[in-house]
This record gives structure tokens, C-alpha cells and sequence, in this order.
């Protein structure tokens, strides 16, 4: 089963800016594209689901669900500043401070739709 993807839905309201997001700042690729309903992401075995408004995803979820939530995809990264500082210099927007613990730093980023994005650097 090592060629299976464990995939995670993030509802988004812009498809297209999405996929901008993750292709753009974190190395994903477009696996598939229907835009402006549905497109999936891929990062190593993660594959992303980003569905829009017309989605049957979207549509499936309970509108009092359709909030972006506390739950995020977990990034691990070589160097947590070198990561802050070339987000920065993009113009994303921070969702925390930086956080340091016995298990490494964490920070939390946000997508165009609100979803968390946790980019970590273990100790």
C-alpha cells in the first residue's frame, strides 16, 4: 500500500487561489483540475482536496460545518526561518507567533480561505 495518498478536504470559497497557495508557497502539484469547482493537490503522500462552493463536497457538508476549523495540515521544514522569512517577504498572512517546544518550533499560516497550514522544524 505504499502507493496510496492519505488525503485531507479543505472547503475553500476560490479554488484557483488555493491551488495558487499550495503550488505556489509549498511545493505542491496539481494532480487534478476542474476549477472553479474542485481541484486536488499533492505534497509527498498528502493529497490535498480543495473543494469550492459547487463541490459535491462542499455541498455535502452541513452549513454550521463549513467554516474553516482548528484542524491543519502538519508541513515539516529544514529551517523554520528561513520559511518565515520567505513567507513574509510573499505576503502571507501569520495565524500565530512562533512557538518553540521540547519537540521542535511551530507556526501557524492561513490559506485564502482561512484553513490553518502548521509549518513545523523538529528540535
Amino acid at each position: 500500500m505504499t502507493d496510496q495518498l492519505a488525503s485531507v478536504r479543505y472547503l475553500v470559497d476560490d479554488v484557483q487561489a488555493a491551488v495558487d497557495f499550495y503550488t505556489v508557497h509549498f511545493g505542491f502539484t496539481v494532480r487534478t483540475d476542474a476549477v472553479p469547482a474542485f481541484a486536488d493537490v499533492v505534497r509527498g503522500p498528502l493529497r490535498l482536496l480543495l473543494s469550492g462552493p459547487a463541490s459535491s463536497g462542499a455541498r455535502a457538508t452541513p452549513e454550521h460545518s463549513r467554516v474553516a476549523g482548528r484542524n491543519r495540515i502538519h508541513l515539516v521544514v529544514d529551517d523554520l526561518d528561513a520559511e518565515i522569512t520567505r513567507l513574509r517577504a510573499a505576503g502571507i498572512d501569520f495565524a500565530s507567533d512562533l512557538v518553540s517546544g521540547p519537540g521542535g518550533q511551530q507556526i501557524l499560516v492561513t490559506d485564502p480561505a482561512g484553513n490553518l497550514v502548521e509549518l513545523f522544524q523538529p528540535a
